[in-house]
């Protein structure tokens, strides 16, 4: 067991096998989404807890409780306490601390994302699948319940950001995500010091939260899946729904640019020796970004034409006429006609 006490107050931070927990000697004014002992209530003790690798989502959707009575046991906790379960590695967490005058922030969190979602989708998954980003805030502060909300919302917010901050995709959409499909956050308050009323991102107490739990939740993310800075190009194409094996099979209905197997290796060819295309096909996916959501600015007329233009840039033979439209091709349009463009270019110079 290793445990971490916070200077001048009556908390510790303790990691035991699969656990992680806030424990205090008095009780801490608490809100959140746990799946055990959720809710608005005064607590000694907050669990997150990894699921272990002999589980599957079975055993965790048809007793989760056993999970959670096993850490009570291995912690000795036997007053009201909290409890998150994970697909984290608890040895991946972070803790993240934030001090102004009197005010203390601690954010703890473990991370992953290949359960990322957007929120207002469609969402289709049959399978009970454990939270992967878990986030506790402790506040040695005495917020008022309405800012104790608020400091919920802009947690919950700086959450968000991280995964802003690193590009983070819906596995179903392909969209920017929000969260996964299960995250719990759980924030408590030891109650010391004044009266706080505002925890809103733009309140020192909300500053100091938002600052912690981003920080907290784009390491723990780092050491539960690797480094997410410079990621290929191959994978945040598949993270946007658009690997170079979907793009070859689309590009692979016209016939005079090869089959699937052909195009995959011209495109890998292609992009692993000029950085001019792999910038390209980049920028595509963001302006396809914008056009799915209407940003495009509408000065700048037709986007079927502006796309074909764009695609134009990088075509070896300048004129937009050379750069054909390929209706069957069902790929969002500057994608498209970068895709195309690069192999154009290549069959040009090679039959």
């Amino acid at each position: 067991m290793e445990q971490y006490p916070l200077p001048k107050t009556i908390v510790k931070i303790t990691t035991k096998d699969n656990i992680a927990a806030i424990i205090s000697d008095t009780p801490l004014t608490t809100l959140s989404s746990g799946i055990y002992g959720g809710g608005y209530k005064k607590v000694n003790a907050i669990l997150n807890i990894s699921v272990p690798d002999n589980y599957n989502d079975k055993h965790l959707h048809d007793d989760p409780m056993n999970l959670i009575y096993d850490a009570q046991k291995k912690l000795e906790i036997t007053t009201d306490y909290i409890a998150m379960i994970t697909a984290a590695k608890i040895q991946n967490l972070s803790i993240t601390t934030r001090q102004i005058d009197d005010i203390t922030i601690v954010a703890i969190a473990t991370a992953g994302w290949r359960h990322g979602e957007s929120a207002g989708e469609e969402i289709k998954n049959s399978h009970y699948t454990p939270g992967t980003i878990n986030i506790m805030v402790l506040i040695d502060a005495n917020p008022t319940d309405s800012c104790l909300v608020s400091l919920f919302l802009t947690a919950t917010e700086a959450k968000t950001a991280a995964m802003n901050d690193y590009d983070i995709r819906s596995r179903y959409s392909g969209d920017a995500a929000t969260g996964t499909i299960t995250d719990s956050l759980s924030i408590a308050a030891t109650g010391t010091g004044k009266k706080m009323e505002l925890g809103g991102p733009a309140s020192t107490i909300g500053q100091l939260v938002g600052s912690a739990v981003r920080q907290a939740v784009k390491e723990a993310a780092d050491k539960q899946e690797g480094q997410h800075k410079g990621r290929t190009l191959t994978r945040r194409l598949t993270e946007r729904c658009l690997s170079l094996e979907y793009l070859a099979t689309e590009l692979s209905k016209i016939q005079i640019f090869g089959n699937k197997e052909t195009i995959t290796s011209i495109l890998q060819q292609c992009l692993a020796s000029n950085p001019v295309y792999t910038t390209f096909l980049l920028a595509a996916t963001k302006l396809d970004d914008d056009l799915k959501k209407d940003l495009i600015p509408h000065e700048l007329g037709d986007t079927a034409s502006l796309s074909k233009a764009f695609g134009c840039l990088i075509l070896e033979q300048k004129t937009v006429e050379k750069l054909l439209f390929f209706s069957e091709i069902n790929l969002p349009p500057f994608t498209k006609h970068v895709a195309i463009a690069i192999i154009q270019n290549f069959l040009s110079k090679n039959c």
